[in-house]
C-alpha cells in the first residue's frame, strides 16, 4: 500500500452526455474547468453507462458489479442492493480506514457511507426559476469536504450533481450564455410541435419552458448553460480542495450516471433510449502527482470498472483479487498493457421503455421486450461506424449481423444467469404504454430514494 492512501473526490453528474463537454469536442465552451481536469489528467474517450437510468447506473458505479449481479435494473427497483454485495465506501473503510460522505441520495439504496447530506435539487417550474442546484450543493459539499479533512483519515467524498438534469433552468448569466433571442418570438419557426404532441412528457417539459415556446434550440442551449453553471460551481470546490492542502493527495474522478437525449430519436430532454447520447458519458481521472497529464484512452470502459480501478489505485490490489467484480481495472490501459477493457457489452433500460441491447465497436443491437411509447421498431440495428447518429435501422437489411448479435447477447445473458444463480432482472418487470411523467411534483417524487 502507498505510504499515504490518496483521497477520492468523485463527481458523478446526473444526465451528462459526453459529447456536450467541450473537452470531448463540443463546439460550445461548456466545461472550461472540467477541461482543465482533463488536460491535467486522463480522459477516457469511450466510457459507457450500460444500464439506464439512474438507479442501475449508480449501483454499478458503487459496486463494480453488472446488472445481472446487483439486479437493480429499474429506476424504481424491487429492493435495495443485496447485503452480500459490498459498496465502494464499505470496502474502503474495511480495507483502508477511509471516512466517507455522500452528497445527494440517501442510504436506503446506496448504503455504506458514513454520512449522507442532501440539498435542494431544483425541481422548479418556469415561473419559479432559476434553479440554483450546484450552488445549493456547494452549501453542503464544502462543509462535508472540510469535515473529512479535519477527520485526518483518508477520505471519499461522492458528489451527485443534478445539473444538467431537467428542468434546465440555470441562473444568470448562464441562462443567456448560449441563447440571446426570445424563444417565443412569433417570427421564429415553430419547432416545438413534437414536444407538445407527446403526451407522456408534454406536461413536464412545458412546465419548465416559457409559455408560447417555439424554438427547440432554446432548451438545448439551457442544457448547455446548466452544464456551464455546474462547471463554474465545481471550480469552487476544486479551489477549496487546493486551499485545504489536499489537491496533491486527492484523485479527482469526474463521470456521469448516464447521458441525455435532447432532440435525437424523438426522446426529447430525457434519458431513455439506448442510443449513444444516453449511454456515452465522460470519465476523467486527475491527480497530476501520480497520473500522466493530457492522456487520452480510446479503449472501451464501463461503469463497473470504477470500483476495481479505484481499489487498485489506492493500493488494495489484494482486496480486488479477493472479491468478485464484473468490471476490470482501467489502470492497465494507462500503462499500455492492453488497449481496451471490452470489445462488446450488454445494455439495458427499464423505466419508460423495457429494452436490452448489445454494442460492439461497429454495431449496436436494440431489442424491445415490449412495445414502447415512441412506437419504434421492436428490433433496431445500427452501424456505428457508417451511421454514428444511429439514424438508419439496418435490422431488415443485415439479418446475419442481427442474428449474430442476438446470439452473442443471449449467450452472455444465459452465462450470467448461470454464474449468479439469479433470474434475468429485466424480465421481472412489465411497463406497458400508460406511463406518464406528469408535473414537476410527480418528477420530484420519482427521484426521491
Amino acid at each position: 500500500m502507498p505510504e499515504k492512501s490518496p483521497n477520492l473526490l468523485i463527481f458523478a453528474v446526473d444526465s451528462l452526455r459526453a459529447d456536450h463537454c467541450s473537452c470531448y469536442g463540443y463546439h460550445r465552451l461548456t466545461t472550461p474547468h472540467i477541461d482543465r481536469l482533463a488536460a491535467r489528467g486522463v480522459r477516457f474517450q469511450n466510457h459507457f453507462s450500460p444500464y439506464i437510468p439512474t438507479t442501475p447506473a449508480y449501483t454499478t458505479i458503487l459496486t463494480g458489479r453488472d446488472v445481472m449481479a446487483h439486479e437493480m435494473v429499474s429506476l424504481t427497483p424491487k429492493g435495495p442492493i443485496a447485503p452480500d454485495i459490498p459498496t465502494l465506501p464499505e470496502l474502503l473503510r474495511e480495507e483502508a480506514g477511509y471516512a466517507s460522505i455522500r452528497v445527494g441520495f440517501s442510504g436506503d439504496f446506496f448504503r455504506g457511507f458514513d454520512k449522507y447530506v442532501s440539498y435542494d435539487e431544483g425541481w422548479l417550474a418556469w415561473p419559479d426559476r432559476p434553479a440554483r442546484k450546484a450552488e445549493n450543493l456547494n452549501q453542503v459539499a464544502l462543509p462535508a469536504l472540510e469535515e473529512l479533512v479535519r477527520n485526518g483519515s483518508p477520505w471519499l467524498l461522492f458528489i451527485r450533481h443534478m445539473d444538467p438534469h431537467a428542468p434546465y433552468l440555470p441562473p444568470p448569466p448562464f441562462d443567456s450564455l448560449f441563447y440571446g433571442k426570445d424563444p417565443t418570438d412569433l417570427n421564429l419557426p415553430d419547432t416545438m410541435g413534437p414536444v407538445r404532441n407527446f403526451p407522456p412528457f408534454a406536461d413536464f417539459h412545458l412546465s419548465w419552458m416559457p409559455e408560447g415556446m417555439r424554438d427547440i434550440a432554446h432548451p438545448v442551449a439551457m442544457y448547455d448553460g446548466a452544464l456551464a453553471y455546474m462547471d463554474a460551481c465545481i471550480a469552487v470546490l476544486l479551489n477549496r480542495l487546493e486551499e485545504l492542502g489536499q489537491a496533491e493527495d486527492t484523485l479527482i474522478v469526474f463521470t456521469a450516471d448516464h447521458g441525455e437525449t435532447l432532440t435525437e430519436h424523438d426522446c426529447y430532454f430525457d434519458h431513455h433510449g439506448l442510443y449513444e447520447p444516453t449511454i456515452h458519458v465522460p470519465l476523467i481521472l486527475c491527480q497530476p502527482s501520480r497520473l500522466p497529464q493530457g492522456k487520452v484512452i480510446n479503449g472501451i470502459t464501463l461503469h463497473q470498472d470504477l470500483v476495481p480501478s479505484l481499489l487498485e489505485y489506492v493500493g488494495l490490489e489484494v482486496a480486488v483479487k479477493a472479491r468478485t467484480f464484473d468490471g476490470k481495472s482501467v489502470l492497465p490501459l494507462l500503462r499500455g498493457e492492453r488497449a481496451t477493457n471490452y470489445f462488446e457489452f450488454y445494455l439495458t433500460e427499464c423505466t419508460w421503455m423495457r429494452k436490452r441491447g448489445w454494442r460492439t465497436a461497429e454495431w449496436k443491437l436494440i431489442d424491445a421486450l415490449e412495445p414502447d411509447f415512441h412506437q419504434k421498431p421492436s428490433v433496431e440495428l445500427y452501424n456505428l461506424v457508417e451511421d454514428p447518429g444511429e439514424n438508419v435501422n439496418l435490422a431488415e437489411r443485415e439479418p446475419e449481423v442481427l442474428n449474430l448479435l442476438k446470439r452473442r447477447m443471449m449467450a452472455w445473458v444465459n452465462r450470467r444467469i448461470d454464474e449468479t444463480g439469479k433470474p434475468d432482472p429485466i424480465l421481472q418487470y412489465h411497463l406497458g404504454l400508460d406511463k406518464r411523467i406528469g408535473s414537476i411534483a410527480t418528477a420530484k417524487r420519482l427521484q426521491e430514494r
